[in-house]
């Protein structure tokens, strides 16, 4: 998935979210007679969460590409280490490992 497809996907989280909480907050409202408070809350909390979103870092942590460079050193490795069995001659085959008995 592409970053603005993961925005967009948290964006309309984040929404959903927020219209169910002010369906809650309308009945809320005439029960406690706060007024406009609370789901003046809850939009300016969407609003800062679609913010918060939308304008994080695209890049990506130190520790993932950290992760990706040692994944590729062992891939790499693997490689090396299939040509040299493939490049190896034909011998003896491997010997069996001893089997361990149950004293």
């Amino acid at each position: 998935m592409t970053e603005k497809t993961l925005k967009v996907k948290a964006t309309s989280s984040i929404w959903l979210f927020a219209t169910g909480m002010m369906g809650i907050c309308i009945p809320l409202v005439e029960l406690t007679g706060s007024g406009i408070l609370l789901p003046l809350l809850v939009a300016l909390s969407a609003a800062g969460s679609t913010a918060a979103v939308w304008f994080s870092p695209n890049e990506p942590k130190r520790g993932e590409i950290e992760l990706v460079q040692t994944v590729r050193l062992l891939e790499e490795r693997i490689t090396n280490l299939e040509t040299i069995y493939v490049s190896l001659p034909e011998g003896e085959p491997p010997r069996p490992l001893p089997k361990i008995t149950d004293r």
